[in-house]
């Protein structure tokens, strides 16, 4: 990752010092305050998310949740939080709501909103992973759920709270490339999960330790095999995640969304190859459509591309000839200049189709975990709330189902939350869930 100059990071270190001297910027609530939280999901990237969340002195982790009881996923949580109570199924957790304030849901992607929702309904505070949810109504019912009962949430993607990513967003704000014009994001490395092109023959014998029907949750039943999908290739299946896209969506087009104020497209298309009935594919190209804002010189193209290798042309960008991209992340074109955002590295200026050093002040690092923590005592806010996350998540979902059907322009109407030209997209908006697991709704 590149680093920060010396200088730019004591920019930032007077920029923080000099918030935190501000009335009211300090956190304020009662010190004795703590958040009792309940963390489902803790193998993985569940384990960062639960360690950074628990780092603050204000959080107290009273419960853990894990269908996989080995050492790696749930054996490290019940020795570092002994005093936690111990589920191996959410919905028990979940019945003794009286016990916890708020949960971290850091389990497949499949399981987030069917986990998120209920929690939510039961008035706790959330962290979802990213991408917040596996369906576009699923992102919907979130969001509306975090207004209805008033709470504080935030989504996992981290990088929003990097100095790197904010430091961009400041950029576009103050105006350094002027309007907007086109954007283009990418993510060009491998798909190390992608093991197999099909589901395979037969079964495995399911582990003592782990619960399979548990970690199967809302999708179809399914025979266990070792490795295939428990504990992380299930990001090649369709029915547990959103491929690549859904991987690295939320976060390298966290930055375009927030720099430019998107809401909500108003058409999507793509290419890819063509899917089979179990798994991603190998390669995508999206394109949205967005209407005007005011960073933006009219409506403004959004286009992705992802697989190992696939980066977008240099052509039409205002790069230096020669420039190489970095793996991943998105440039922005405007009419005064050009600017990389790498994922994660820090942002390069161009003008004139050369390199420009930006000479402004880097923007402080905030802590998206303990943030949200402490949001949910009262002091401060999140970046990532389902306010900002849901429409981000829809976006990403929609690409998602451009892909299956690749090279058809979908109209989509948000507020209707209708596909208007396409019965069949519309129709993907959702998804069946198995009998016995599916979600009340709002």
């Amino acid at each position: 990752m590149t680093r920060l100059s010396r200088r730019r990071l004591l920019q930032s270190a007077v920029i923080a010092s000099a918030a935190a001297a501000i009335p009211g910027m300090a956190l304020a609530n009662n010190v004795n305050s703590r958040l009792r939280v309940a963390s489902i999901g803790t193998g993985g990237k569940g384990r960062d998310d639960l360690q950074q969340v628990a780092a603050s002195d204000r959080v107290e982790v009273v419960a853990i949740c894990n269908i996989d009881q080995s050492k790696d996923h749930f054996g490290w949580a019940a020795e570092a939080y002994p005093k936690s109570k111990h589920y191996q199924d959410w919905r028990r957790l979940l019945d003794d709501a009286s016990s916890f304030d708020a949960v971290i849901v850091s389990t497949p992607d499949h399981m987030h909103a069917p986990i998120a929702l209920p929690a939510m309904q039961l008035g706790k505070h959330v962290y979802c992973q990213k991408p917040l949810t596996h369906t576009v109504h699923e992102a919907r019912q979130l969001r509306m759920a975090a207004q209805k009962y008033n709470l504080v949430t935030q989504m996992g993607n981290q990088i929003q709270s990097h100095p790197f990513y904010r430091t961009a967003v400041q950029i576009v704000h103050d105006g350094v490339i002027g309007k907007v014009t086109e954007v283009r994001s990418w993510q060009s490395g491998k798909m190390g999960w992608m093991l197999v092109g099909d589901r395979p023959a037969g079964s495995d014998p399911i582990p003592p330790h782990v619960k399979w029907n548990e970690w199967l949750g809302v999708a179809p039943e399914r025979p266990f095999k070792e490795s295939i999908y428990h504990p992380f290739n299930w990001r090649a299946w369709q029915d547990f995640s959103s491929g690549q896209l859904g991987d690295f969506g939320c976060h390298i087009l966290d930055p375009v969304f927030n720099a430019l104020k998107l809401t909500a497209p108003t058409s999507v298309r793509a290419d890819a190859p063509e899917l089979n009935r179990e798994v991603w594919s190998l390669w995508s190209a999206v394109e949205w459509q967005f209407p005007a804002t005011e960073f933006t010189n009219g409506p403004v193209k959004v286009t992705w591309h992802d697989g190992d290798g696939r980066k977008p042309s240099l052509d039409g960008l205002g790069l230096a000839t020669g420039y190489e991209l970095p793996a991943s992340g998105s440039v922005l074109v405007g009419d005064k200049g050009s600017l990389v955002i790498p994922h994660v590295g820090e942002p390069q200026l161009f003008e004139n189709a050369q390199a420009k050093p930006y000479e402004g002040p880097v923007q402080e690092e905030l802590n998206h975990y303990t943030g949200w923590a402490h949001a949910c005592l009262g002091d401060g806010t999140t970046g990532s709330n389902f306010d900002y996350a849901g429409p981000l998540t829809e976006t990403v979902l929609l690409g998602v189902i451009a892909i299956r059907l690749k090279g058809q322009t979908l109209n989509w109407d948000a507020e209707k939350m209708e596909v208007t030209n396409h019965a069949t997209a519309t129709q993907l908006l959702t998804k069946p869930y198995r009998r016995g697991w599916e979600p009340k709704w709002l």
